[in-house]
């Protein structure tokens, strides 16, 4: 028998919150086998079991936090127990507590065979096992005031974690029948994965009303987001549901954790110990749009995502070749400024649990069809919230791209420890002088945006800052200006 203790995943992290638990008691597992999902104060993180076995036990409930090196789950041997009978009324395990008219399930007896521990809709199996009522049993219809439930005897752990099926502390449990459904008080537990039950949460949905469509009659995305008004989208589906009073409370409230909580304090902390200056500079970009546009049609490019913003993480790598101010760090502690030879690129996303900031490692030693792959996979695992802590350590400099919400810019808050963020705002049709070479000047619609850095004024003077920003603004008027540097 071992115990998993909560490792820590990232640099110095100390709590984590279990998420989902991928597995339940009775699952046998293999070394490498995904066992949890946790959030840390940097990401969600999935972790592998260390032992191959039989789960005998799940110490510590979903949507607790737990320090590192607390004891989450344990692990047998890998013997699989001797099934028990299902049906006989006295098999070891299953009885009924006197006078309750309740069924009794001691976990510390081997399920059915044919029973199924994992996760609703997770996993390749899809037989699960089923309450079946005990032999000779009133059934709660024909008595008087019984209260059919499921309880559990012998199930906690030492300090009171449940070691059989783990439910979210604040979320009604999730089932693991499939054909019958334990009816607790007047209503029935209702089908759903886990990320469907967070959505339903996040729009204020009661999964009770909703009629079920998904696969085995439980409830899909699809039936959550068409109960929120029609509309199409989960941001705009939150936007309607949210704010409307007929949906439920007027106020609501959401703990401060994981990615949340590090990124509010991440950005209190540089915003009143790093004296931020921002420069903005308008620049026409329609040679850059042009630019973006033929790189579409070449075939190395086909299965990239090509855009402006592939260019101006270009630019910024070699710009900060002029500049190296904007790459480097102060450290107070050593009275000492930090250059880097290296860029490690991060590129801000904002994500449901938060901002993150993943970067991509050694940026300006690559090629612009290497950028463009390595910023394509970045920026889908930050959406799918898969980023992990060593993606998102070590960065240097900071580019955030507010331009696919119509936003012109802003005066973004320096990552803490890096120097400078560029914020890139969105690039629209506008009126715009255009000078000829001759001199002659003419007014034409070009595509135009503008550029806002923000540095440390400790060491990166205003000249210095101009500077860089120049040199990207100039690479993104013209990008064959990056053949000077």
């Amino acid at each position: 028998m071992s115990e998993y203790l909560l490792p820590d995943v990232g640099e110095g992290l100390t709590e984590a919150e279990i998420v989902t638990w991928k597995v339940q008691v009775g699952d046998v597992i293999k070394i490498n086998d995904i066992v949890v999902e946790i959030e840390t104060a940097k990401s969600l993180v999935e972790l592998p079991s260390p032992y191959a076995g039989t789960v005998e036990a799940l110490l510590v409930p979903e949507g607790e936090t737990v320090e590192v090196g607390t004891p989450i789950i344990r692990i047998g041997d890998g013997t699989t127990p001797e099934s028990a009978p299902a049906e006989a009324p006295d098999a070891p395990g299953k009885h009924s507590a006197p006078g309750s008219g309740h069924v009794v399930i001691d976990t510390n007896v081997p399920p059915p065979e044919g029973a199924n521990q994992t996760l609703v809709g997770y996993g390749p199996r899809e037989i699960v096992a089923q309450r079946r009522a005990r032999k000779g049993s009133a059934s709660p219809s024909t008595e008087a005031g019984a209260n059919t439930q499921l309880q559990v005897q012998g199930a906690f752990a030492p300090g009171g974690a449940v070691t059989g099926e783990v439910f979210p502390a604040d979320e009604v449990a999730v089932p693991t029948a499939v054909a019958e459904e334990v009816p607790v008080g007047s209503s029935a537990r209702v089908l759903a994965k886990p990320p469907v039950r967070k959505l339903a949460k996040d729009l204020g949905v009661d999964l009770t009303a909703l009629t079920a469509t998904g696969p085995r009659g439980s409830v899909s995305r699809a039936d959550v987001e068409a109960a929120t008004s029609g509309t199409s989208s989960p941001t705009a589906a939150m936007a309607t549901t949210r704010y409307d009073v007929r949906q439920g409370e007027r106020e609501w409230r959401e703990p401060i954790k994981g990615v949340r909580k590090m990124m509010g304090q991440a950005m209190v902390d540089s915003a009143f110990t790093v004296p931020h200056v921002t420069e903005w500079i308008t620049i026409d970009v329609t040679r850059t749009s042009e630019f973006v546009a033929r790189l579409k049609k070449r075939h190395e490019f086909r299965d990239v995502k090509v855009s402006p913003l592939l260019v101006l993480a270009r630019a910024c790598c070699l710009a900060i070749r002029r500049t190296p101010e904007i790459n480097s760090l102060w450290d107070e502690k050593a009275q000492q400024i930090i250059f880097k030879r290296y860029v490690n690129l991060g590129i801000a996303a904002a994500t449901p649990r938060g901002l993150v900031v993943p970067n991509v490692k050694d940026s300006e030693s690559m090629s612009l069809l290497e950028l463009a792959d390595a910023l394509g996979a970045l920026t889908a695992t930050a959406r799918e919230g898969r980023t992990q802590p060593a993606e998102m350590s070590g960065g240097t400099f900071t580019i955030t791209n507010v331009g696919p919400f119509g936003v012109d810019g802003g005066t973004p808050i320096i990552n803490p420890g890096e120097s400078a963020i560029l914020c890139f705002g969105a690039a629209k049709r506008q009126p715009w002088v255009v000078t000829a070479a001759d001199g002659s000047e003419s007014l034409e619609i070009r595509d135009v945006c503008t550029l806002s850095l923000s540095f440390d004024h400790r060491h990166i003077d205003g000249e210095k800052g101009s500077r860089f920003l120049a040199d990207v603004a100039g690479i993104m008027e013209d990008p064959a200006a990056a053949l000077l540097f």
